[in-house]
């Protein structure tokens, strides 16, 4: 069963059959510009950190590390793994935008851990073409953690790889608990 931190809880904010979610999100952005206040900072983040994490909708980082807006650059993929285009926006974060940091947060109960690399060959066999990606599928969300924290200190384009720190979120319990890199 699915359920949802906003499901409406009035008569009048349930969702239209005849309206698209899109649609709720753009009204609600209606209302979040009505009482908006440009905060007056430009993209470099305060705290000088950059979060790689799932895009998982249980995780809610800003309020499970206590961060504000502005304080650091969120990067977030299927899984929370440093690909390619990870290092890429990482790349940028350090080098134009002036982070040092870098904190890698996978979490338990990840839907790639219920997936293989079959799944390319599955959409191959759909579409008539195979993705130019991997799945990144992985069966111990620590060891990817770990397999994640060497691609960052390796990679050859980030000059900040001394802090980089790696996480696993309990989506039952709400808490971090840190992975030894070794």
């Amino acid at each position: 069963m699915s359920t949802s931190a906003s499901v409406p809880a009035e008569p009048e904010d349930v969702i239209d059959d005849e309206r698209t979610v899109t649609d709720r999100l753009v009204d609600a952005n209606g209302k979040y510009a009505a009482a908006f206040s440009d905060p007056g900072m430009d993209a470099h983040p305060v705290l000088r950190v950059a979060v790689v994490a799932c895009m998982d909708a249980r995780l809610d980082l800003h309020a499970a590390l206590g961060l504000q807006l502005g304080d650091c650059h969120t990067i977030r993929n299927a899984g929370g793994v440093v690909t390619d285009d990870v290092i890429r926006s990482l790349t940028i974060s350090q080098r134009a935008l002036g982070t040092r940091s870098v904190a890698l947060i996978h979490h338990t109960g990840c839907g790639l851990e219920s997936l293989t690399e079959e799944f390319r060959h599955d959409l191959e066999m759909e579409v008539g073409q195979r993705p130019a990606w991997a799945v990144e599928a992985f069966r111990d969300v620590e060891q990817d953690v770990r397999q994640s924290m060497q691609r960052v200190r390796t990679s050859p384009f980030l000059v900040h790889t001394d802090d980089v720190r790696g996480f696993v979120f309990d989506v039952t319990t709400g808490l971090l608990r840190e992975i030894d890199p070794s």
